[in-house]
């Protein structure tokens, strides 16, 4: 791995992709195998003026341990200081923000119970929940990237030595998020929001009532969109008024789904992973809202569990739009990571929708959000349905149909 493109890297990510700022906290999470990436981070985070740097490690070897061996109600006890070790820094002088560094084997938790690892994870959530709100609303700068791992690198390129498959991956990364040895990726990047930018304002000039998408294996699904929306893309704002980008990479437009006015059919394009485990070949019917009807070809009864999570879980709470000619789909690579594919197909989620994407909705009230048609949920699962003959149009409020998406590509 190319030390200076690391560097590189880590600097963009913390001085534009969080965009820490004096005075603030910045918390990285991140793996033990990824300490070096974090230690990089941690340098440019006090560079850009951080008041202190917490580094909070996760061990998914011992996570599976814990997992596989330890007592669910035990694991489900989330304990009070593990939230007030966030809000203490969220509500003292200052403030905070927020880095994840993702770099997971993408079956972790193989062979392991699919139904205790959905509660135990509910429950942290559920645990976490007033932390989670700060993320969810813009509330912080937040920012969440990934790099290899053996595991990760191995199930992407099991034809390569581990070395080598680790190094080609740090290679595609660099490439699909703009960090090359000569451009500049603050430059690239400010180019590639603004286009983003672009879109996104033509279709909030359209005021579309919904979008409905069509592919020739299977996919017809029209989404009716809630009450206000409105779609967002690339960079976001938080309270104090520091632009951040929550997903290095991003490729998509994205809005809220009205939760109880989604109709049809969409089959999955990608493999998903969740929980540490992949689910593969998915087709989902919904009606007036809820999913009726899954299959998958591989995990359709975790696929089960992920629908089950609450109330919510089976209903979306976002609808985003990726052309195919995307950087990451361009790759030729399934990178079994949910933050990369999703980048290179069009999406939706099931669960919670971002409040963010209807008119105030960060100052909205649950109950006002859920007026509004914005899905509440525990969870927010990304799961790709875009196609290379994707089309995609929309119905304005006024009644007229616009072409949106034509074979897989922007026809705005």
């Amino acid at each position: 791995m190319d030390q200076t493109l690391m560097q590189k890297y880590a600097d963009f990510i913390v001085r534009v992709g969080v965009n820490v700022r004096p005075g603030q906290t910045f918390i990285i999470h991140c793996p033990v195998e990824a300490a070096f990436f974090a230690r990089a981070c941690a340098k440019a985070g006090f560079e850009a003026g951080a008041a202190d740097v917490v580094v909070k490690y996760g061990d998914e070897q011992l996570a599976r341990i814990r997992m596989e061996l330890g007592d669910e109600a035990a694991l489900s006890d989330v304990k009070p200081h593990l939230l007030r070790s966030y809000l203490d820094y969220a509500e003292s002088e200052g403030g905070v923000c927020t880095l994840n560094i993702h770099a997971d084997d993408p079956e972790a938790f193989k062979g392991l119970d699919a139904g205790k690892l959905n509660r135990v994870n509910l429950a942290r959530r559920a645990a976490l929940e007033p932390w989670r709100a700060y993320t969810m609303n813009d509330r912080v700068q937040w920012c969440v990237v990934a790099i290899p791992t053996p595991a990760w690198a191995h199930t992407v390129f099991p034809e390569l030595p581990e070395a080598e498959a680790v190094e080609t991956l740090w290679k595609l990364i660099f490439e699909v998020c703009r960090v090359n040895g000569t451009n500049d990726p603050v430059v690239e990047w400010r180019a590639h929001t603004a286009k983003m930018t672009a879109y996104r304002d033509k279709l909030n000039a359209l005021e579309l009532a919904s979008v409905r998408l069509e592919s020739a294996n299977g996919t017809d699904l029209t989404v009716g969109l809630a009450d206000g929306h409105t779609w967002e893309g690339a960079a976001s704002v938080a309270e104090n008024g520091a632009a951040f980008i929550p997903n290095i990479p991003t490729e998509e437009v994205f809005t809220a789904p009205h939760r109880e006015r989604v109709n049809g059919v969409v089959k999955g394009t990608r493999p998903y992973v969740y929980n540490g485990q992949l689910i593969k070949g998915f087709s989902v019917t919904f009606k007036a809202g809820r999913v009726v009807a899954h299959s998958a070809e591989k995990n359709d009864a975790l696929l089960g569990e992920l629908l089950a999570s609450d109330e919510g879980a089976c209903r979306i709470g976002e609808v985003a739009l990726v052309p195919a000619s995307s950087p990451i789909n361009r790759s030729g690579v399934l990178f079994y990571n949910t933050l990369f594919d999703e980048n290179a197909a069009c999406h939706i989620a099931f669960g919670a929708g971002y409040p963010g994407t209807v008119k105030g909705g960060n100052t909205m009230s649950k109950e006002e959000l859920l007026a509004c048609g914005v899905n509440d949920s525990a969870i927010h699962e990304d799961v790709m349905v875009g196609a290379a003959d994707m089309r995609i149009t929309g119905l304005t409020r006024a009644g007229a149909t616009v072409t949106i998406f034509e074979k897989g590509e922007w026809a705005l």
